[in-house]
C-alpha cells in the first residue's frame, strides 16, 4: 500500500476509486465501505475495459475539530499509524492523510470533487449515506450525485451497518467504551480496543500483596475506557498474555491520579520502559475501595481465577 500526505498537488495516473471518510477506528461500517469501493472498481474495470483501478482511501492525518474547535475534539480511537496497517491488511492501495487546515475547510463542496477528479482520476467515489464535506458542510449526497453527472465518475453511497437497531459509528463506539461497555465496542470494531505506551514505574504496591503491576504511560489524546477492572491481553515483543488490568485511582491507597496498571498473569519479566500493548476484551467489575489490604487481595485472587478460566482467543492463538 502506498501512504502519501497531500492536499491536491500530486497526479495519480491510475484510475481509482475513492472513499472519503474520517475513519476514526475503522468500524463495520467502514469496512462496508471499502468492500463497496472493491465492488465498484471491478465494475468500472470491466465498463472501462482497463485492468487497474486501485482503491483509495482520501482521510484526515488530524481530526477537523482540532481545527474548528480544539475544545470539543474528541479523544481518539486509533492512531494513523494504527489506520495504515489496517487499512493495508484489508486491501487499500492508496492512503492519503490529508492536513485539516483553515485553507481546505474554504474549499467549496464542488472544488473538492472537481479536485478528486482532476488530481486523483476519481473514477469512482464511495461514501456513506450520511457523508458531508467541503466548506462549512455543505456538500453532501445529492451534491455528490449532481456532480458525478458533471465530473464523469460513478458514484456509491453505503447504506448503514446496524447493530441491535444502532448505526455503527466512531461516536457510538466511543460512547460505549466511555461506558465501559467493551465488548459492544469491539463487535463495532471486529477487533479489541486497544491501548499502547510506554510501563512506567509505579508506586509498587502490588508486590507487597504478591500482585505485581505495570503502569501504561499511555498518550492522552486516544480514549481511555471507563474506570473499572478489565479482563485484557498484553502484548509484548509479539507475545500475548492475559492480563486483569485497573483502571482509575487506586481508591484503597488513597490514589490521587488516574492510572492505567496491569497484572500480567503467567509473567516474571521486568519490562520497565518497554512497551507494551492491552487490548481490552471485557469489563470484570466496578474499581471499589476495600477496607483492608486483605481484602483487596482477595478480590484480585477471584479475579485472576475468573481470567484465567476464561478463553481470550480473540487477538491471538496462542496466549500464554
Amino acid at each position: 500500500m502506498k501512504i502519501i500526505r497531500d492536499n491536491f498537488t500530486k497526479i495519480i495516473n491510475v484510475p481509482t476509486v475513492i472513499i472519503l471518510g474520517s475513519f476514526d477506528g475503522i468500524h463495520v461500517g467502514h469496512r462496508a465501505l471499502i468492500e463497496g469501493a472493491k465492488n465498484l472498481a471491478e465494475e468500472i474495470k470491466a465498463n472501462l475495459k482497463i485492468n487497474d483501478v486501485k482503491i483509495m482511501v482520501c482521510t484526515f492525518k488530524n481530526h477537523p475539530l482540532s481545527v474548528i474547535n480544539k475544545d470539543i475534539c474528541p479523544k481518539l480511537i486509533m492512531s494513523n499509524k494504527e489506520k495504515a496497517e489496517l487499512f493495508e491488511e484489508l486491501g487499500v492501495d492508496i492512503l492519503n492523510f490529508m492536513e485539516f487546515n483553515r485553507e481546505f475547510m474554504e474549499i467549496p463542496p464542488s472544488d473538492f470533487i472537481k479536485n478528486l477528479r482532476e488530481y486523483y482520476n476519481a473514477h469512482g467515489i464511495v461514501v456513506g449515506f450520511n457523508y458531508r464535506f467541503g466548506y462549512k458542510n455543505l456538500g453532501d449526497v445529492e451534491l455528490l450525485h449532481k456532480c458525478s453527472l458533471e465530473f464523469g465518475y460513478k458514484l456509491k453511497v453505503v447504506e448503514p451497518v446496524t447493530l441491535d437497531g444502532e448505526v455503527a459509528s466512531s461516536s457510538v463506539i466511543r460512547h460505549n467504551l466511555q461506558e465501559g461497555n467493551v465488548e459492544r465496542a469491539n463487535v463495532l470494531l471486529k477487533r479489541p480496543y486497544m491501548l499502547k505506551g510506554r510501563v512506567i514505574e509505579g508506586r509498587q504496591l502490588g508486590r507487597t500483596i504478591n500482585f505485581p503491576t505495570v503502569n501504561l504511560n499511555y498518550n492522552k489524546k486516544y480514549l481511555v475506557p471507563k474506570g473499572g477492572v478489565y479482563g485484557t491481553v498484553v502484548e509484548y515483543k509479539k507475545s500475548f498474555y492475559k492480563g486483569i488490568t485497573n483502571i482509575g485511582f487506586n481508591p484503597t491507597v488513597n490514589g490521587k491520579k488516574l492510572s492505567i496498571e496491569t497484572h500480567i498473569l503467567n509473567f516474571n519479566e521486568n519490562i520497565y520502559k518497554k512497551d507494551i500493548k492491552i487490548y481490552f476484551l471485557e469489563k470484570i467489575r466496578d474499581e471499589k475501595k476495600f477496607l483492608t489490604f486483605d481484602d483487596l487481595k482477595n478480590q484480585l485472587i477471584k479475579d485472576k481465577a475468573y481470567v484465567e478460566n476464561k478463553r481470550y482467543d480473540f487477538v491471538s492463538e496462542s496466549i500464554k
